[in-house]
């Protein structure tokens, strides 16, 4: 880490090369933390960190905590970028914590901005130049959290007609992460997108799959062939047979998928850093939940072990 660190920062007028064995998607990026004496001053603005300032593009609405992350971790590519369901799932929870910590006497212009930034992450449209982050970063998904926390938290400022990087008067942690930590949001995150992604494309094409060999299968019903095994011909059967069976799996299949789906509706979200809850208001999980559910339609719970549903990926295992 701290050798990739200094390759970034010698990476200045003598150090274009340097760059050209980082991934394609980290260059741009790191260009612009270069202390290059040919960049302009204008096209930053100055962050800061426990680390120290950084240089954050003024056309982007991530932070300091981003930026750093972007240099610790040069690695990866346009793949492994972290996948645009979970910053969308990142969103949704955002916006539903926002609306039930307004409930809780969370400022109501700065509850409904952020309300207002988070349907922007939903929509995706924020996605591509605002969430730079590879999966490769800390087990807990705290670099994203962060991501996430910082553009709706900038994107906030903006609505609200603040400066860019001033965290005022909307807060990154004080207020888009209120009652919140990356410990409960991206186990939370990581259900929200793989329940979504289930019931809006894997589900429904399953279905098209089974539909259509079912209509195969009553087609071929009169259309005798040899069976085949142990690379030699069998006993005979009909095609319609032979597709039938394929029917029955992509069925069957249909099931084991649904069976995971009450497992994947509990979410972590309210049991903050080690499920205990501190530092959240009584309801607060449970209220989320409830409002996620609202958002995204489908049946959302809280979970009912918060240690479980942090310490845990049974219900990831059991869905892949």
């Amino acid at each position: 880490m701290a050798a990739s660190i200094i390759q970034l920062s010698r990476a200045g007028r003598s150090g274009a090369g340097q760059l050209k064995s980082l991934p394609d998607i980290i260059k741009p990026l790191c260009s612009h933390f270069s202390t290059s004496t040919k960049m302009s001053a204008e096209g930053y603005r100055i962050e800061a960190d426990t680390f120290g300032e950084l240089k954050v593009p003024n056309d982007k609405y991530y932070g300091a905590q981003t930026v750093r992350s972007v240099m610790n971790f040069p690695i990866g590519g346009e793949t492994e970028r972290m996948p645009y369901p979970v910053i969308t799932a990142m969103g949704t929870l955002k916006k539903a914590a926002a609306l039930v910590n307004k409930e809780y006497g969370l400022d109501p212009k700065i509850a409904d901005a952020i309300s207002q930034a988070a349907d922007e992450v939903i929509s995706g449209k924020l996605y591509n130049d605002h969430f730079p982050l590879v999966i490769w970063q800390t087990g807990s998904g705290t670099q994203s959290n962060m991501n996430t926390n910082e553009v709706i938290s900038n994107r906030a400022i903006e609505i609200l007609g603040g400066k860019l990087g001033s965290k005022t008067p909307v807060h990154p942690n004080d207020h888009v992460n209120k009652s919140q930590s990356s410990n409960d949001t991206f186990p939370t995150a990581m259900h929200i997108a793989v329940a979504v992604e289930i019931n809006r494309l894997l589900l429904p094409n399953l279905k098209q799959l089974h539909d259509a060999l079912d209509v195969k299968a009553k087609a071929f019903k009169d259309i005798i062939k040899i069976g085949r095994t142990h690379t030699q011909d069998a006993t005979p059967l009909t095609l319609g047979q032979e597709f039938s069976g394929y029917v029955t799996q992509i069925a069957f299949g249909i099931d084991r998928i649904k069976d995971t789906l009450p497992r994947l509706y509990n979410l972590a979200l309210g049991g903050t850093a080690v499920g205990t809850g501190l530092n959240t208001r009584i309801g607060f999980a449970e209220k989320c939940a409830a409002k996620i559910s609202e958002l995204t339609k489908l049946p959302f719970k809280s979970a009912p072990n918060k240690f479980e549903a942090l310490a845990a990926h049974d219900a990831m295992v059991e869905v892949s």
